[in-house]
C-alpha cells in the first residue's frame, strides 16, 4: 500500500510551494483541485449529470463547465449544493485513492486545500499542515490575487479555523520565514517520510 502524506492548509498558506519542493525531491503529488476540475471535464459523467440537473446555461461556449454561473445557482439553494457535493465528493475521493495508488515514489503527498473541511484525513498516514498567521494569509492573496481584504476574509470564514487544521496535522510546517527556512524544513520532513514509508514497506512484505 502506498504511503500518503496529505498536505493542506488555508489560503495563502504557501501549500502549493511546499507541495513542489516535494516533487523536487522526485515524490509523486496527486492534488485534489485538478481531480476536481477533471471530473467535471466535458465528456465527464459529472458534467453530464450536472447539465441534466441544471441545464446548458452551466456551460461556457468552448463547453467547459462555468463554474461561476455554477456557484451562483448553488449558493442561494441550499438543497442544490448538497446535490453538487454528493455528486461530486465520492467521485474526487474514488480517483484520489486510485491515483495515489498508482504513484511510484518510496511515498507520495496528497494535497488537498478542504482535507478538515470534508474529513478527508482517513485517506492518509500522515497529515502536513502548512501554517500561517491570518494576517500572512490575507497580505499574501491580495497581493497574488489582486482581490480586496474583505474577500479574503470572507474566504476564510468559510474555510476551516487555524486550530481546526493544526488538531488533525501530524507535522506541521510554519511559513513565515524565508526560503532557505522553508527547504530545510522540507528536507527534514522528506528524510522523515523517506524512513516512514520505508518502514511500512517492510511491515507489509512481512505480512
Amino acid at each position: 500500500m502506498t504511503f500518503v502524506v496529505g498536505i493542506t492548509g488555508g489560503i495563502g498558506s504557501g501549500k502549493t510551494t511546499v507541495a513542489n519542493l516535494f516533487a523536487e525531491k522526485g515524490i509523486d503529488i496527486v492534488d485534489a483541485d485538478i481531480i476536481a476540475r477533471e471530473v467535471v471535464a466535458p465528456g465527464s459523467e459529472g458534467l453530464r449529470a450536472i447539465i441534466a440537473k441544471f441545464g446548458n446555461e452551466v456551460l461556457s461556449a468552448d463547453g467547459t463547465l462555468n463554474r461561476a454561473v455554477l456557484r451562483e445557482r448553488i449558493f442561494s439553494n441550499p438543497d442544490d449544493k448538497l446535490w453538487l457535493n454528493s455528486l461530486l465528493h465520492p467521485m474526487i475521493r474514488e480517483q484520489m485513492i486510485a491515483q495515489t495508488q498508482q504513484t511510484t515514489s518510496t511515498y507520495c503527498l496528497l494535497v488537498i486545500p478542504l482535507l478538515v473541511e470534508n474529513k478527508l484525513n482517513a485517506l492518509c498516514q500522515r497529515v502536513l499542515v502548512v501554517d500561517v498567521r491570518e494576517e500572512t494569509q490575507i497580505a499574501r492573496t491580495t497581493r497574488r490575487d489582486d482581490v480586496s481584504e474583505q474577500q479574503v476574509r470572507n474566504i476564510l470564514a468559510s474555510q476551516a479555523t487555524r486550530a481546526q487544521r493544526l488538531s488533525v496535522a501530524d507535522d506541521v510546517i510554519l511559513n513565515e520565514g524565508d526560503s532557505a527556512a522553508l527547504n530545510k524544513d522540507v528536507e527534514l520532513l522528506h528524510r522523515r517520510y523517506l524512513a516512514m514509508a520505508t518502514q511500512s514497506i517492510e511491515s507489509d512484505n512481512e505480512q
